[in-house]
């Protein structure tokens, strides 16, 4: 089986010798994608809520790109810089999984890339 690596302008540009995402089959692979701004490089830290959006944003970028939605999603993984941040990430996250709700990890790490309050991966379905 080959691998296919992808690449959007509508997701930030990587911050490390990796890529966005990479394709294997009929699934697609996304790297974790901070809250980084793409036009601006800004890391969005002032909200929770906001940071979660912007991270699910720079997922769902990449997914569409590759010609898929959330619709598909297989697994997603939330890293989260403080656990207390659950239940606000829970209310953006069911913004954008309404009827399907993909197989979920969330965790508490001591450190993100840039000091981020979140970091989003996904298995997705192409």
């Amino acid at each position: 089986m080959s691998v296919r690596l992808t690449h959007t302008e509508k997701a930030p540009a990587a911050v490390g010798p990796y890529s966005q995402g990479a394709v294997v089959g009929n699934l697609l692979f996304t790297s974790g994608q901070i809250p980084l701004i793409p036009e601006t490089g800004e890391l969005v830290s002032d909200d929770i809520q906001k940071a979660a959006r912007q991270s699910l944003e720079n997922v769902k970028a990449i997914v569409e790109n590759e010609g898929s939605n959330f619709n598909k999603a297989i697994k997603v993984n939330i890293f989260l810089s403080d656990m207390n941040n659950f239940a606000a990430v829970n209310e953006v996250y069911s913004e954008y999984f309404t009827d399907h709700k993909p197989a979920r990890s969330c965790v508490e790490v001591a450190r993100l890339p840039k000091d981020a309050l979140i970091e989003i991966e996904a298995i997705v379905e192409l």
